[in-house]
């Protein structure tokens, strides 16, 4: 064995690339600093090959390197080149037949093909290139890389490739295969255009492997199977900038049986899970997994909007009231006027006062007062825009809506999955009730922690487009969203309505914030919007009109993956809503 140390050269100079410390030679693989690479050639080839015939290669779930060199053959060459070839070919079919064998089948069709190529070669449809195609596969240990060879041998031999290794030449293969432009190797095959052209495009829908000296931690979660390779996501979303989602497609489309799998999987992995269900799809899971459900709108299940979180913020109360303006601005429909904010911040600390809650930290223990007290206070102001205004709330205090908020907080979510069900409500209230939810979950998410580490938490915001449609709302999400990363927390958005949400500056803000975006089954009503807003190709808009149920298109950065959602028997059990099992158009269970 020897050791080869490369001369380092500074990038920042210009004066090259950046190498290893060093790369320990040995005839069955090489040593590159931390990692170890082996490099195999394609020695063989099958009679015919079809589109993207090297995609078995170059979507292989691990670190591979392929690289394809090229070296065309000049007319000159090519001519004579062909006609030795057929002449070979055609004295051996004269040579059984003289002597009264059989022809063999594989000499009569190379000699069929080489005849066609010579004749497409002298009318210039074809040119023919010296090719060498090398495999370069890396593993942070050897019985890794072992692991691996053996599986890229065995996808290369499915399309009747055959791989030989460098064996005492895997210092000159793994040099062949970086991107330079260097073929130690020469380890070549003629091919001609057509054949060439059918390897490309050289990509895989595949996302990278992680560097042979990174460790990835192993906090993926399982999305699916790639649709183009049969290859396994897994995504790590509390690893992205920012760990918030977007989920768009149409209804019926499978978004929701995917987020249930995935809270499954995050819930596996320790992540407290909080859900705003419009419809009740997730009161089976939160029952199975021995979650909390708070039915809003249920007999007797109040929220008190006046309560204040139980932390030690300084500005507590502050807070508290600028969240009230956002609450009433939502319940009334529209911002109030300048007059009725003043006089709407002024009935908030007298309500407070009144109850004997002020800036001491030692008075916010007392009870709250309720949303009817605060209209009271209004009420009795001299100023006709609180009174304007405590008239426009009294649908919510003493009117059809005030069952919500008249007494109270009865039910506080706690627990590792908490469902804030909006069925019972009526749709008049739910902008309102998501909006309560939301704060609810968010004091939580913001309680001030003592040296603790933060325990990841996610919320899911099923049919977001109930509170988005509303600005104040809208603007809520939008700051909750750029928020969360900091407080180890990750916001995952599902609606159905993505034209809407995309035709809005603060809609297209929160996708903006989301580092996964997840798109899936769209309406052609919607397309262009979601074309243009999330820079999609032709063939994925074409891919989005047409996707079955359950399947997508996971946009990370640069990364596009086609994907199926895919669970095994049980978590299809309890993800599947609305359709019996044997309804065809249900999610087939991932195969056992």
């Amino acid at each position: 064995m020897n050791v080869w140390k490369p001369k380092r050269k500074s990038v920042a100079a210009g004066e090259g690339m950046p190498s290893p410390a060093a790369v320990s030679v040995t005839p069955s693989h090489v040593q590159v600093g931390d990692g170890y690479a082996a490099t195999y050639a394609v020695s063989g080839y099958p009679a015919e090959v079809g589109p993207a015939w090297l995609d078995p290669l170059l979507s292989y779930p691990a670190r591979v390197d392929v690289a394809v060199h090229l070296h065309p053959v000049t007319p000159q060459l090519a001519a004579p080149m062909l006609k030795r070839q057929r002449a070979r070919l055609e004295s051996s079919r004269r040579l059984d037949a003289d002597q009264g064998r059989l022809g063999d089948p594989m000499v009569d069709a190379a000699a069929a093909d080489a005849a066609d190529l010579a004749d497409r070669v002298a009318r210039g449809a074809a040119k023919l290139f010296e090719v060498g195609i090398y495999v370069t596969i890396h593993a942070r240990t050897l019985d890794e890389l072992a692991t691996v060879t053996a599986g890229v041998k065995s996808a290369a031999a499915g399309v009747l490739l055959d791989l030989q290794p460098a064996t005492f030449r895997h210092q000159q293969g793994w040099i062949a295969t970086l991107p330079i432009g260097v073929d130690p190797l020469r380890m070549r095959r003629i091919l001609d255009t057509t054949a060439l052209a059918a390897a490309f495009p050289l990509a895989s829908a595949d996302l990278a492997a992680p560097a042979p000296a990174v460790v990835a931690p192993p906090q993926g979660v399982l999305y699916g199977v790639n649709t183009t390779s049969n290859g396994v996501l897994i995504w790590n979303r509390w690893a992205q900038d920012n760990h918030n989602s977007v989920v768009l497609a149409r209804s019926g489309a499978g978004k929701s049986y995917f987020v249930k799998l995935e809270v499954l999987r995050n819930l596996y992995q320790g992540t407290t899970v909080s859900v705003i269900d419009p419809e009740d799809e997730y009161t089976p899971l939160a029952a199975h997994v021995g979650g909390t459900v708070v039915q809003l709108g249920q007999p007797g299940v109040r929220i008190n909007p006046l309560d204040l979180p139980a932390d030690s913020r300084p500005d507590t109360l502050t807070r508290r009231g600028l969240y009230l303006h956002t609450l009433i601005a939502v319940m009334l429909g529209a911002p109030p006027s300048p007059t009725e904010r003043a006089a709407l911040d002024r009935a908030i600390t007298a309500t407070y006062a009144a109850a004997g809650i002020n800036a001491d930290p030692a008075t916010w223990t007392r009870p709250t007062p309720l949303l009817r007290d605060l209209a009271t206070t209004l009420a009795g102001d001299d100023d006709p825009a609180a009174g304007q205004l405590a008239a426009r709330l009294a649908p919510w205090t003493v009117g059809t809506f005030a069952s919500l908020f008249d007494g109270p907080t009865t039910t506080r979510g706690h627990g590792h999955l908490v469902v804030w069900s909006l069925r019972h409500l009526p749709d008049e209230l739910r902008t309102v009730g998501t909006l309560l939810a939301l704060d609810s979950i968010w004091s939580g998410i913001d309680a001030p922690t003592t040296g603790m580490r933060r325990r990841r938490q996610l919320v899911v915001v099923d049919e977001a487009w109930l509170l988005m449609r509303d600005g104040e709302g809208s603007r809520f999400l939008f700051r909750m969203a750029k928020a969360a990363r900091k407080r180890a927390a990750g916001l995952c958005v599902i609606t159905q309505d993505a034209a809407d949400v995309l035709s809005t500056d603060l809609g297209l803000a929160v996708v903006s914030n989301a580092a996964t975006q997840v798109l899936m089954r769209q309406s052609p009503q919607s397309i262009d919007a979601v074309s243009e807003a999330f820079h999609l190709t032709a063939g994925e808009s074409r891919l989005l009109l047409s996707a079955p149920r359950g399947e997508g298109l996971l946009v990370a950065g640069r990364s596009r993956i086609p994907f199926r959602a895919v669970g095994s028997t049980a978590e299809h059990t309890i993800a599947v809503t609305g359709l019996r099992e044997s309804d065809p158009r249900s999610h087939p269970p991932m195969p056992r």
